[in-house]
């Protein structure tokens, strides 16, 4: 049994595609207000309960011979990216789990002090590094569907919000690419007890993104290009009346600020243990808009 969390986001869902695809027998772990109908017709486990309840925790990973961490945090980076996933791992050791793969994010290891995700997917990396579970511990870059609805806009408008530096690099990864490296690493022998990062085909400028659309739309593109003392403006207003928020916005600032992406030997390797190649941007979003 393949436990699954975070089965209806845009990671987990492709996983448990992929998984039953492959016939493989899968547990999601979903919420009771998520949409998980898709993966029951699929033929997957539906486990319904909260990550934030460690006796949910211990039911779902009873039988489970693999872990894939695939669930994100919202706004609450304590509760669900740092004890959620140490729960995890203590249950996997508990039941004699042959292996856990665990999504973290590209930086995870720069020692982001601002960043509350950042600084729980590293905790949680180290954890499990010691925990004796034999692991794939991935960093993905950002995720390639996650700009699917600005495509949309842009399709409409013409429209681009580019925040900070235009100059930034990136290399975005296919979330399928993600999802196929995510499921190959319980069996490729290579990615075992490995910490590998997670790019696209290609390392782009941030400010490629929407020339990209422009080809895509065949539209001349509208950047509103935002500097990035507008974000701190708005944490310091937020401080004022909802310190959550403010410190949720201390992870988006610091991926708006910095730069995430593979290098070509980074991006070679990850090719050379998967043995596949991997999708452009550009190919990603054609695929998903019909065009």
């Amino acid at each position: 049994m393949i436990l699954v969390t975070g089965a209806t986001g845009g990671i987990g869902r492709r996983v448990v595609r992929l998984l039953r695809q492959q016939q493989q027998p899968v547990r999601s772990f979903v919420r009771l207000t998520s949409h998980y109908s898709e993966l029951e017709h699929r033929g997957s486990e539906i486990f319904i309960g909260d990550l934030r309840r460690e006796q949910d925790i211990e039911k779902a990973c009873r039988g489970a011979k693999y872990i894939i961490s695939a669930h994100g945090s919202g706004n609450d980076a304590l509760s669900l990216d740092y004890r959620a996933n140490i729960e995890l791992i203590d249950q996997a050791k508990v039941q004699g789990v042959e292996h856990f793969v665990f999504i973290s994010v590209l930086g995870a290891d720069r020692g982001y002090e601002d960043a509350p995700v950042f600084k729980a997917k590293r905790a949680v990396e180290r954890y499990l590094q010691s925990s004796g579970l034999d692991y794939t511990i991935l960093r993905p870059a950002g995720l390639a569907s996650n700009l699917l609805p600005l495509a949309e806009r842009f399709r409409e408008t013409g429209l681009y919000l580019l925040i900070g530096d235009p100059k930034n690099r990136t290399s975005i990864v296919s979330t399928d690419d993600l999802a196929r490296i995510v499921v190959d690493s319980l069996t490729v022998a290579d990615a075992r007890n490995q910490i590998l990062p997670v790019g696209g085909a290609e390392i782009l400028l941030r400010e490629d993104i929407p020339r990209i659309f422009s080809r895509i739309f065949n539209k001349e593109p509208i950047v509103i290009n935002v500097p990035l003392f507008a974000i701190d403006s708005l944490r310091g207003a937020l401080g004022l009346f909802n310190s959550s928020a403010q410190t949720s916005l201390g992870t988006f600032r610091t991926l708006l600020a910095n730069e995430f992406f593979c290098t070509s030997e980074e991006t070679a390797n990850l090719e050379r243990i998967f043995n596949f190649q991997l999708e452009t941007l550009e190919n990603f979003l054609r695929r998903y808009l019909e065009i």
